[in-house]
């Protein structure tokens, strides 16, 4: 590929170890409200979409007033756990790839996220991460995924085209985005989703490793 390529992280799960904080806080706020709790693997299902389309497809059949109280329970317990444990954790060697991804002058990097941007502007400030990103795509002001839009704007906002282009992500649903926007999808196996599932929703590659990670990264986007 000539010129820059653009490499676009999902958050939860991929960079970030949110596993526990999500899950313990979707209980909770079914558990305040009197409602079956879902179990875990139900909640890890929703991870990566908008926390709007979360609740909805949890609590299929809770009127509205209902499903407000269930994302305000859930938001104040999350960042009520995120202050007591001040902080929600990289995964082991995320910050060692963004800062060699951030060091070559032929890639940029991105973020395409089912989190809040309040969440994410948290998560930036916590591992002081800003600096590596050209932009942070969320769903406050854009489609949630599977949908391309965060991927278009995040391609648009630096001039790069589809083919230099790659997503990276732990769910089905990041890589139903990438397909939908016609980029590569490289799927991580330590966060939400199972493998197989990664591959069924398009993941060109799915890796076990940060080191993988950045192999697969510069074979998908070599010329």
């Amino acid at each position: 590929m000539n010129g820059p390529k653009l490499v676009i992280f999902d958050l939860d799960g991929t960079l970030i170890d949110t596993v526990a904080l999500v899950v313990g806080a979707f209980s909770f706020a079914f558990e305040q409200m009197e409602m079956v709790v879902p179990d875990e693997k139900s909640i890890r299902a929703t991870s990566g979409l908008s926390t709007h389309i979360a609740i909805k497809r949890l609590a299929p059949e809770a009127n509205d007033e209902d499903l407000e109280k269930l994302l305000t329970i859930y938001r104040n317990e999350y960042i009520a756990k995120t202050v007591v444990s001040m902080r929600e954790p990289l995964f082991v060697g995320a910050r060692h790839a963004l800062d060699k991804l951030n060091g070559r002058d032929d890639f940029l990097l991105a973020v395409a996220t089912g989190k809040p941007m309040r969440g994410v502007n948290r998560v930036m400030q916590a591992h002081d991460l800003a600096e590596f990103f050209t932009s942070l795509q969320t769903p406050d002001d854009n489609i949630s995924k599977p949908h391309p839009d965060m991927i278009n704007k995040a391609m648009a906002r630096v001039g790069v085209q589809k083919r230099q282009t790659v997503m990276i992500g732990d769910t089905s649903h990041d890589m139903e985005m990438a397909v939908n926007a016609g980029v590569g999808a490289i799927g991580v196996d330590w966060g939400y989703h199972e493998v197989e599932e990664l591959e069924t929703a398009g993941a060109d590659i799915v890796v076990s490793d940060f080191d993988q990670l950045l192999a697969a990264i510069d074979k998908m986007t070599e010329v």
